[in-house]
């Protein structure tokens, strides 16, 4: 529909707060229009799902995105490539809580449908192969991660050229995975460069940008390039607070990344208040 059209927008630009009504009247829509179990409203569920998820409210996501899932299966059957978006995108929401153990399975079996329905070069399968590939790293497999990076990076830029933001994704893993071993040399272009597409592709204050400041920043912060490392940090935070809101997991993490950079430059006073901020944040029951 032209509200999830324009919702999809906003969301692409950051804009949460002016996306949600707009995906919720066009559940409440669809739902009157074809009833429960049509596959429109199994997209409008992802879609407003896909949105909490990214404000961090993933007590509300879930049950959509189980709905959403259920509705698929049911209509479009088990090897449907909307199924294999479902399954991606519960396991997105299990692995930005941890829960590595219940997103691999609906990883793999996401890649599997959609090997089987585009082969091996599609750009979907790019997706599901950089999505894989971080659940990797995060376990610690790393070079079964750098194999899927390499390969989703390849893909991406032969279907959407060298400056397309899911290029700078790519890129942007692949120097968090070369970053967590320590080799910093290798990771630091792949930042830079993911951050530059990101800024032109998406302008300053989206939050992939923020993400991409974080990640470079952390970087500097580890060859103690404090410097550097401030500004970054500070401009990631900016950008968090005003497009997530301040009470957001991300930008939890930004300022714990700001006190860590203040402990190594005697500044623990301020350090400790920003934990505190960060804690009261991580309490919020979501």
């Amino acid at each position: 529909t032209d509200l999830n059209h324009i919702a999809m927008l906003y969301r692409t630009q950051g804009l949460y707060t002016q996306a949600k009504p707009l995906y919720q009247r066009a559940l409440a829509i669809d739902e009157k229009a074809y009833g429960p179990d049509h596959p429109e409203v199994a997209t409008d569920l992802n879609n407003l799902a896909e949105l909490y998820r990214a404000l961090g409210h993933y007590a509300q996501a879930e049950p959509l995105y189980q709905q959403a899932l259920a509705i698929r299966e049911k209509i479009l059957g088990p090897d449907h490539p909307d199924l294999a978006t479902s399954l991606n995108n519960l396991a997105l929401l299990y692995r930005a809580q941890g829960q590595y153990a219940q997103a691999k399975p609906l990883y793999e079996r996401a890649l599997a449908i959609d090997e089987k329905a585009y082969g091996p070069n599609h750009p979907e399968i790019a997706t599901d192969l950089n999505n894989l590939a971080v659940l990797y790293r995060s376990e610690g497999e790393y070079a079964q991660a750098k194999s899927l990076y390499q390969r989703s990076l390849a893909i991406r830029q032969k279907a959407f050229g060298a400056d397309h933001p899911e290029v700078a994704v790519s890129l942007n893993n692949l120097a968090v995975l070369y970053d967590t071993q320590g080799q910093y040399a290798q990771a630091k272009p792949l930042y830079q460069r993911a951050l530059a597409i990101r800024e032109k592709a998406l302008g300053p204050d989206h939050p992939d940008v923020a993400v991409s400041l974080n990640n470079l920043a952390g970087l500097y912060r580890a060859l103690g390039q404090y410097a550097q490392a401030e500004p970054l940090y500070q401009r990631a935070l900016a950008i968090r607070e005003k497009v997530l809101g301040s009470d957001h997991p991300d930008v939890a993490a930004s300022l714990e990344n700001m006190a860590a950079l203040y402990k190594k430059t005697g500044r623990a006073k301020t350090a400790v208040e920003l934990d505190k901020r960060a804690s009261v944040i991580r309490s919020i029951e979501r």
